[in-house]
């Protein structure tokens, strides 16, 4: 988070900024001698009974909608005397009604207003934390997802007595190393999202060896941008994962990123078995886990902001999605 968005979320700074523009109201609407301290003593006047309102009697209308507004209406009449009197005798003017009622409006007003300034800043602060709480449900749910599909290579090669198994363990760790420590931000540079996925691509041909031609090209500026952490991993994943065997020559996994003019073009392609029938579509399902979670991850994190497609091509499965930072 930067530092303009730390102050901007500062309670305190936001407080200030409000008083700030009220004064600057009511300085445009007294019409006295010394306006700049009449508007001032004003502010002075409304700020307690606001608090007061917003921190001690709003909680009170979910519990008890009666006693809110009992309590509401007390605390109205009872500064709005309280500043009428003030002002009369700052003013040495005489009480008169019409005061008691014009500034009884405004502070009928300025509580109705501060009431939906809290009651707007609370809903926001509830809809983000609901948006993180789900955001890390997602990556809880994808690094496990993740996990389960390495250990079960790690498995066949096991039983094989495979010599590669060393390296693939090395690259694995590398791998978790990643995805426990490095991706704690809602954001990683994306120099290291792209390692990460040279990694996983470098375990995928230990593994495949001379069955597949696997490939990863990338072009543009990738150390100025940052991106979601997990999030290209899932489509790289899946290829490998759907993968198709091809009886008369190698099968292919190609992953192009590219960077130009403040946009991620990423591409993943994989060839497919067309003789096989695939009875289960890979956007659903168990087997879809992975690929539900980044669509729902580029729906918080990147609304309006992203173009996922997922189409088939001949002999291919084609995932393209496109970012603007």
């Amino acid at each position: 988070m930067s530092k303009l968005d730390t102050l901007i979320d500062n309670k305190i700074v936001q407080n200030i900024f409000l008083w700030i523009f009220l004064y600057i109201i009511f300085l445009g609407a007294v019409q006295a001698d010394n306006r700049f301290i009449t508007a001032f003593f004003i502010v002075l006047l409304l700020a307690p009974p606001i608090y007061i309102n917003n921190l001690i009697i709003l909680p009170f209308f979910k519990t008890n909608k009666f006693l809110f507004f009992s309590l509401f209406v007390v605390n109205l009449l009872l500064f709005t005397a309280l500043s009428v009197y003030f002002l009369n005798l700052s003013l040495e003017a005489e009480f008169k009604i019409s005061m008691f009622i014009n500034f009884l409006g405004i502070m009928l007003l300025s509580l109705v207003f501060g009431m939906a300034i809290k009651i707007a800043r609370d809903s926001f602060i509830r809809r983000q934390q609901e948006k993180e709480a789900e955001l890390k449900l997602l990556k809880s749910q994808l690094n496990p997802h993740f996990l389960f599909n390495t250990l079960n290579n790690l498995y066949g090669l096991s039983v094989l007595k495979s010599d590669k198994l060393p390296s693939l363990m090395l690259k694995l760790s590398d791998l978790l190393r990643y995805s426990l420590y490095d991706t704690k931000e809602m954001y990683v540079p994306l120099e290291k999202e792209i390692q990460y996925l040279e990694n996983y691509m470098s375990l995928e041909k230990i593994r495949l060896e001379d069955q597949t031609e696997i490939s990863f090209h990338k072009t543009g500026d990738l150390s100025s941008q940052k991106i979601a952490p997990m999030l290209l991993i899932v489509f790289v994943e899946n290829a490998f994962k759907h993968l198709g065997i091809l009886k008369n020559k190698k099968s292919n996994v190609l992953v192009d990123l590219i960077i130009e003019d403040e946009k991620l073009t990423f591409k993943c392609i994989n060839s497919i078995d067309k003789t096989k029938v695939q009875e289960e579509n890979l956007e659903r399902g168990k087997s879809g886990i992975g690929l539900q979670n980044a669509k729902k991850r580029l729906h918080l994190l990147y609304p309006n902001m992203h173009e996922l497609s997922i189409k088939k091509e001949n002999e291919n499965h084609i995932v393209q999605l496109i970012l603007n930072f």
